[in-house]
C-alpha cells in the first residue's frame, strides 16, 4: 500500500513538472560540429531523460554480460551447497531412524559437496557408529580434534569410544584435555571427576570438585559438600600411616560440613592419642549434634584411654546432656549409646528408661537386643528370649547407604554411578518376606497357610552388601571385650 502511495506520488510529480514546462515555452539551441539544432525545451528536457535510460540499460548489460561467468559458477556453486545440505539434512535423519545405509550414502554426497562443514564429520562418525566400524570412527573423531572449532566435539567422541572399550586411562586423557580446552564444559568435569572417584585419586578428585564450584557447574552448597567428603576419604586413607596429614584433612572437611560423622570421627580419633581430649570432645559434639550416629558416642566414651564404665557413662551423658539443651538428645541414636554404656556400666534401670520409649510398637532389632540384654542381666530368661524372638523380625538397624546399596562402612562415591554421592546412615528398604513376618498373629491364624508349590516366587533380592577395600580405622580397646556377647556392635564410620 504504501509503495502504490509512493509511485502515485512521483507520477503526480512528473506530471505536474511536465505541465509546469509547457506554461513556460521556450527554445533549446545546440550548435555542435559547425551544425546547429532547434527544438522545444520540453523536447529536449524528454531527449535527455532518454538519453539517461538508455545508457543506464547499456551500462547494466554490460556489467551482466561482464559478470556473467561468475554468476554461472555462483548459480552452480550454490546449486552444489543446496544439494549437499539437502543430503546431510537427509541423513541426520536417516541416522536418527537407525539406517546406516542411507546414513552412510548421505554422509559421502555431503562431503563431497561441503568440504567444510563440521556437520558432515558428525554425520560420518554417526553413520560409522551404526555400522560398528569403530576405527572409522575413531580416525573421523582424531580428525575433528585437528580443527579448533571441533575439537571439543571430537574429544567427546573420542572419550565415549575409548570408555566403552574399556580404556579407562584414554577416555580420562581425552576428558582431561576437554576440560582444560574449556572448564565450562559440564561432561568432561563430570567424567573426570568419575574416574578420579573411581581410581581414589583423592588429591585430583577435590581440585577438579573446586574448580565445579568456581566454574558454577554445581552449587556451591553442594559442591563443599562433595569437597568435605574427599577430604574426609583421604583423612580415612591416611589416618593409620600419616596420622599428622590425617587431622588436617579430617579438620578441613569438618570445617566444610560438620556433619559429617567419618571427618569427626578421624579428628577425634587422632587428637585422643594427642592427648587432645577437650578439642576431640568439642568436635565430636559438634558432628553429633547435627548428625547422631553410634560410633561419635563410642569415641566420646572411651575419649580417656583406660578409665571405668561408669567413666564412659558419665561421658556419654554429658554428650547427650549438652545436645538435650538444643534438641533431644539425639533422638534413637542418643538413647541407644546410653543404654549401651549403662548396660556396660550394669545400670539396668538406666538402660531400661532409655529405651522405654522406643521400645514399643516395631522396635528396631538393636533395640531388641538391648532389651534381651537387660531382662537376662536381671534374671528374667523368659523375656530376654521374647526379645530375641522380636529382634529376629524387627525393622532393620541403620547402616551405610548410598543410592540403594548398604555397606558396613562410609563410602564417598556411589558403588552404582561411580559419581560422588557420600553413604547416608538410616535403615536400608525392608523387604516383603520382612513386612510378612512382622503381621499380627490374628491374621496368621486367620489365613490358613499356603502349600509351598502354591507360593509366589519372591521378585525381589535383600539388598547388596559392598565391602570397602580399606581395612577397620579403629581396631578397638581393651574395654570393649566385655560387651553382652551375642549382639551386632554399630559400624564404624
Amino acid at each position: 500500500m504504501i509503495k502504490l502511495l509512493w509511485r502515485f506520488l512521483l507520477l503526480v510529480a512528473l506530471a505536474a513538472g511536465f505541465a509546469w514546462l509547457a506554461d513556460r515555452p521556450g527554445t533549446l539551441t545546440i550548435r555542435w560540429l559547425g551544425r546547429e539544432i532547434q527544438m522545444s525545451f520540453i523536447a529536449g528536457v524528454v531527449l535527455a531523460v532518454l538519453a539517461v535510460v538508455a545508457i543506464w540499460f547499456v551500462w547494466s548489460l554490460f556489467r551482466r554480460l561482464w559478470g556473467s561467468p561468475q554468476a554461472v559458477g555462483r548459480w552452480y556453486s550454490f546449486r552444489k551447497n543446496r544439494k549437499g545440505y539437502e543430503s546431510l539434512s537427509r541423513g541426520i535423519i536417516a541416522a536418527g531412524a537407525g539406517d546406516a545405509t542411507a546414513a552412510a550414502k548421505h554422509a559421502a554426497i555431503a562431503g563431497n559437496a561441503l568440504a567444510d562443514e563440521p556437520l558432515v564429520n558428525v554425520l560420518a562418525a554417526q553413520a560409522a557408529q551404526l555400522k560398528g566400524d569403530r576405527a572409522q570412527v575413531k580416525r573421523i573423531f582424531e580428525e575433528m580434534t585437528k580443527s579448533p572449532d571441533t575439537e571439543a566435539l571430537g574429544l567427546r567422541g573420542l572419550f565415549s569410544e575409548a570408555r566403552q572399550s574399556g580404556d579407562v586411562s584414554a577416555a580420562r586423557r581425552h576428558a582431561e584435555r576437554a576440560l582444560a580446552l574449556n572448564p565450562r564444559l559440564s561432561w568432561a568435569s563430570t567424567a573426570v571427576l568419575q574416574l578420579q572417584s573411581a581410581a581414589k585419586d583423592w588429591n585430583a578428585a577435590t581440585a577438579t570438585l573446586v574448580q565445579q564450584t568456581k566454574s558454577g557447574l554445581v552449587p556451591q552448597p553442594e559442591g563443599l559438600r562433595k569437597q568435605a567428603a574427599m577430604l574426609a576419604a583421604q583423612a580415612l586413607a591416611l589416618e593409620d600411616s600419616d596420622k599428622p596429614r590425617a587431622l588436617d584433612f579430617a579438620l578441613r572437611a569438618h570445617k566444610l560440613d560438620p556433619a559429617l560423622v567419618p571427618a569427626g570421627l578421624v579428628a577425634a580419633r587422632v587428637l585422643i592419642t594427642q592427648a587432645s581430649t577437650r578439642k576431640a570432645s568439642k568436635i565430636l559434639k559438634e558432628t553429633w549434634a547435627l548428625s547422631p550416629h553410634p560410633d561419635l558416642a563410642d569415641v566420646q566414651a572411651h575419649l580417656i584411654p583406660g578409665d571405668g564404665p561408669d567413666a564412659r557413662l558419665d561421658r556419654v551423658r554429658d554428650l547427650l546432656k549438652e545436645d538435650k539443651l538444643r534438641d533431644n538428645g539425639g533422638g534413637l541414636e542418643g538413647a541407644v549409646a546410653l543404654a549401651r554404656a549403662a548396660i556396660r556400666a550394669k545400670r539396668w534401670d538406666m538402660a531400661r528408661d532409655a529405651l522405654k520409649p522406643y521400645a514399643d510398637d516395631r522396635p528396631q532389632a538393636r533395640v531388641c537386643a538391648l532389651m534381651a540384654d537387660i531382662e537376662e542381666a536381671q534374671g528374667d530368661k523368659g523375656r530376654a528370649r521374647e526379645w530375641l524372638s522380636r529382634a529376629i523380625h524387627a525393622p532393620r538397624d541403620p547402616i551405610w547407604v548410598s543410592d540403594g546399596v548398604a555397606s558396613p562402612r562410609w563410602t564417598p562415591v556411589s558403588p552404582v554411578s561411580g559419581e560422588i554421592v557420600p553413604c547416608e546412615w538410616k535403615a536400608p528398604f525392608e523387604m516383603p518376606e520382612q513386612l510378612e513376618a512382622d503381621r499380627p498373629a490374628a491374621m496368621e491364624a486367620i489365613e490358613a497357610p499356603k502349600p509351598a508349590a502354591e507360593a509366589a516366587p519372591r521378585s525381589l533380592e535383600p539388598p547388596k552388601m559392598v565391602q570397602p577395600q580399606r581395612p577397620p580405622d579403629d581396631p578397638g580397646l581393651p574395654e570393649d571385650f566385655d560387651r553382652p556377647t551375642g549382639r551386632s556392635q554399630p559400624a564404624e564410620g
